[in-house]
């Protein structure tokens, strides 16, 4: 068996690729489930890492759930109602809690198909660009399902929740030119540019204070729910920590002298 997941760092930029390119990257098996798990750890442990990127092997970046083992009935989608419940609560479901807790900013490079679990794989990153080859596809219905994995919280925060309800109660799949008019990315590539825009975008965020890029995606996690007040508590108590990193004083004195910043992280 070839690694679920192949990961390749340069610099201070780290690339994520599902692996299982001759099954479309299904990323509903356990050893798929973990290693992006551990690859999130692995991040949040490394102050040096600053960008995140993911995408897939092959032609598709995810098919998301693995239909044959549904019609199977076979791994997390075995069992009793009972046991199916608690197959995606410590199965596929901690995938969405990795990501949304990953400490850097994080990228989809989406090469192709972005199907179901697949579509909200995408979406669990901050930040999307698709090829021309991509399509996406919050397609549970066609299987008589529901977004097991969090597409239903993940969804409306990227297209709203008009365009949101219509993707899911229709299935239907939308190209990457209409997926970057509804804002579900911010960029459309060639396919032989996708990875180069990906990184050019990754070194666009590595560039700044690595403390403060963590920090600042925190506040941004954080006022998806709290109330402006305790946001602002938290915004002012994080600001007092960014003021006082050697990065802050280099950047204020790098704009003042006219020169390229150098931030080290402390």
């Amino acid at each position: 068996m070839t690694d679920a997941v192949l990961t390749t760092r340069e610099g201070d930029i780290v690339s994520w690729t599902l692996n299982r390119p001759e099954a479309r990257n299904p990323i509903s098996e356990p050893d798929v489930i973990e290693a992006l798990e551990n690859a999130v750890a692995d991040v949040n442990g490394d102050p040096s890492v600053r960008v995140a990127i993911v995408t897939g092997a092959g032609s598709a970046f995810s098919s998301g759930g693995n239909v044959k083992h549904m019609r199977d009935r076979a791994g997390m989608f075995g069992g009793s109602p009972a046991d199916l419940r608690q197959g995606y609560r410590h199965g596929i479901q901690r995938i969405p809690l990795a990501l949304y807790h990953c400490e850097v900013p994080t990228i989809a490079a989406v090469n192709g198909p972005a199907i179901g679990a697949g579509c909200d794989l995408s979406l669990m990153c901050d930040m999307r660009i698709a090829s021309t080859a991509a399509v996406f596809a919050e397609s549970f219905v066609k299987v008589g399902l529901v977004p097991g994995d969090g597409g239903a919280w993940f969804l409306p925060q990227a297209v709203g929740m008009a365009r949101a309800s219509e993707m899911a109660f229709t299935g239907d799949a939308i190209d990457a030119a209409k997926a970057l008019e509804w804002g579900l990315v911010s960029q459309v590539t060639e396919p032989e540019e996708l990875l180069g825009a990906a990184r050019a975008l990754a070194e666009r965020v590595a560039v700044n204070p690595p403390q403060v890029l963590r920090m600042t995606k925190k506040l941004l996690r954080e006022g998806r729910h709290q109330s402006l007040e305790s946001l602002l508590e938290l915004s002012a108590a994080m600001q007092s920590l960014a003021h006082h990193t050697a990065d802050h004083h280099e950047a204020v004195g790098a704009m003042l002298d006219r020169r390229s910043p150098n931030f080290t992280g402390q």
